[in-house]
């Protein structure tokens, strides 16, 4: 299932170029070592063999496949109709600030730290807003502030961006928690757009809950994204999708993103559908793998006396608090001994870093190797 952690050094990989022609390893943008499932190649073989790659519809057993996952896996009856394919979730996100927008609310809230994309604004949305409200360590766990993000509502708040599972911090969000969620959501009349992206890499042994099967008030004003390319590692193709089950919420989706991004390609449409019908074995594996690779990281970090580690309930991703390194800037620290990784200041947490632990084993020990030493060496 893994390829060797130099494999990808000399391809066309993001995530390797940015260190090209340095010893320095590459744990920071969040796709992950593993080899695709054998289904996927397969079907991608197959399909380029073909010899014709014109332009392609939706095919019926995407959309099978997307209602078949999402009733197996959460519990979740999804209609036909309900379904929009997206190149991927980020076009997705920025579709639901326009429709806010439209609607003459300039001001979404999220909870920070969360996912770069989720506090950028849009160049095309003058005016427009992203304000973030903190999470707080409780009890071993990062949970959000709720009273604080209800007090950063005001009138011009129309939007409340979800990330569920939780990236950067690894939290699976509880049902309890989900429903206050939609209790702030409902008071303001907010629409809601959840990021759910690692819904299917979820480490804790619970089962995903997607924020719109709540209950109807959530379903009605709730836009969730999903894809496979997290799980999968087939971000490359550029398939996503997102589930929309209001109708009018829906049209207005259609309107504010015509013309604004193209097609999903043939290629990543293949891939999603050998996922979706093909790929649970496999899934499977790799989440035991994970699962190890993160309680691995856990236990070395926080030995380190001067970083912080809290568990992973879900994604391939190491929420850091280098805070006690007393450095500067702890990410570039990190790269001068060896280890590249995200700057906690993206997503909006100065002081922490965010390892990727979706990589061989042997790749993950020799950063946390080097890790150890650089920690040593700022003591």
């Amino acid at each position: 299932m893994l390829q060797s952690s130099d494999s990808r050094a000399h391809s066309d990989s993001d995530k390797w170029h940015k260190y090209s022609g340095t010893n320095i390893l590459p744990m920071w943008i969040a796709d992950t070592e593993f080899l695709a499932a054998p289904a996927i190649n397969d079907a991608l073989q197959s399909r380029i063999e073909h010899g014709v790659f014109g332009y392609g519809y939706t095919q019926p057993r995407f959309i099978n496949g997307i209602i078949h996952h999402c009733r197996s896996q959460y519990d979740w009856h999804v209609d036909a109709d309900w379904i929009i394919p997206l190149t991927g979730c980020v076009p997705g996100l920025n579709f639901s600030r326009a429709i806010a927008y439209l609607r003459g609310k300039k001001r979404a809230v999220t909870v920070e730290p969360v996912y770069p994309h989720l506090r950028k604004t849009s160049a095309i949305l003058p005016g427009y807003e992203n304000a973030g409200s903190p999470c707080i360590l409780e009890n071993g766990r990062w949970v959000p502030d709720f009273d604080a993000l209800e007090a950063n509502i005001n009138d011009e708040t129309g939007l409340l961006l979800l990330c569920n599972p939780h990236n950067p911090i690894g939290r699976t969000y509880t049902d309890t928690e989900l429903a206050r969620y939609h209790d702030i959501a409902k008071k303001y009349d907010l629409l809601v757009c959840s990021d759910e992206i690692h819904c299917d890499i979820v480490l804790n042994g619970t089962r995903h809950r997607p924020f719109a099967s709540l209950d109807d008030d959530a379903r009605d004003r709730t836009i969730t994204l999903m894809a496979m390319s997290k799980t999968y590692n087939i971000a490359g193709l550029s398939c996503a999708f997102a589930i929309i089950p209001n109708a009018t919420l829906r049209q207005e989706y259609r309107r504010v993103s015509a013309g604004m991004t193209g097609d999903v390609n043939i290629l990543g449409m293949t891939a999603s559908i050998a996922a979706l019908e093909h790929g649970e074995k496999w899934r499977r594996k790799m989440i035991t793998y994970l699962r190890e690779n993160a309680q691995l990281a856990e236990k070395r970090i926080n030995a380190t006396g001067k970083l912080h580690m809290t568990p992973v309930e879900a994604t391939f991703l190491a929420w850091i608090d280098a805070r006690g390194l007393s450095v500067d800037n702890p990410q570039r620290y990190f790269e001068e001994h060896g280890v590249g990784m995200n700057d906690g200041a993206d997503f909006g947490a100065p002081g922490f870093v965010r390892l990727n632990f979706g990589c061989p084993r042997d790749m993950l020990e020799e950063a946390l190797t080097r890790i150890e030493k650089a920690v040593a060496a700022a003591s």
